[in-house]
């Protein structure tokens, strides 16, 4: 008889589990959906343990459905296959933004490179950084200030975020892609974007043309993997989990729309 109780607690939690995660607006971390139950209906340490393997149940629950439980940096939380996202966009008219190569450039070497300041980037990327580009990677909440270099004056320092590592479905810097695959994500944003430079050309009888911020010939993601900041040493694993435990005790913010950069 206690075994079938049990049973019935156990998949009672895991109702309430995967009620909780379908209603929340964001990821929920072990500890919040722990809070869901009153002091005597769970114990402390048990508690969690249920938790978990309410966790676990659903993630093979949802092996094989269209939806998927994921552990990402915040914490848990359902989300549509990879696999069937292009299917799934089609529920909304509008297009997501693009970015431009200038700002995926200046987002990889804050996340590969970091802690950074502008002057870094700018260094590495050989071109001066648009203020457009600083304040769209922020207002999106995939960067933010850091610290401030002790240097003459102490310029801010830019790390990734919380919300950087959700949105790309990681739980830490170390998950994400090595910088070749990066590469192998912006050639087709340069190879647009040297079309529709080479189009807008065409139509105009002086081919004569400034190059805007970020216009390189190529990504030269070389250029990126040995270049150190000016007073700082090349990030380590050691470094990144240290970045992202750093942001471990920040409050969430609300989503920021992105603007659009120029």
């Amino acid at each position: 008889m206690s075994a079938e109780v049990e049973e019935l607690v156990a998949e009672k939690v895991t109702q309430i589990v995967e009620a909780a995660l379908l209603a929340a607006e964001g990821p929920v971390t072990v500890d919040g959906l722990f809070k869901l139950f009153r002091d005597g209906e769970l114990g402390a340490e048990e508690g969690r343990k249920k938790v978990r393997q309410a966790l676990k149940d659903l993630q093979s629950k949802n092996a094989e459905r269209g939806i998927e439980l994921v552990q990402v940096a915040s914490g848990y939380r359902f989300q549509a296959r990879q696999d069937l996202s292009p299917w799934v966009s089609r529920l909304w008219d509008e297009k997501p933004p693009r970015y431009t190569r200038a700002l995926l450039e200046t987002l990889a070497i804050v996340v590969y490179k970091q802690p950074v300041s502008r002057g870094d980037i700018e260094q590495i990327r050989g071109v001066s950084v648009s203020q457009n580009i600083m304040r769209t990677l922020l207002e999106r909440e995939w960067i933010k200030v850091v610290g401030q270099r002790e240097a003459p004056g102490r310029p801010a320092i830019y790390g990734t975020t919380k919300a950087f590592l959700d949105y790309f479905g990681v739980r830490s810097l170390d998950q994400l892609p090595p910088l070749d695959e990066i590469r192998e994500m912006i050639e087709p944003v340069i190879a647009a974007e040297k079309a529709a430079a080479e189009a807008a050309a065409n139509e105009v009888a002086n081919n004569a043309t400034g190059r805007e911020d970020g216009d390189t010939a190529n990504f030269d993601t070389a250029a990126i993997d040995t270049a150190t900041p000016e007073g700082s040493e090349p990030l380590t694993t050691a470094d990144r989990d240290s970045a992202s435990d750093a942001l471990d005790g920040e409050p969430e913010q609300p989503a920021v729309a992105p603007a659009q950069d120029q």
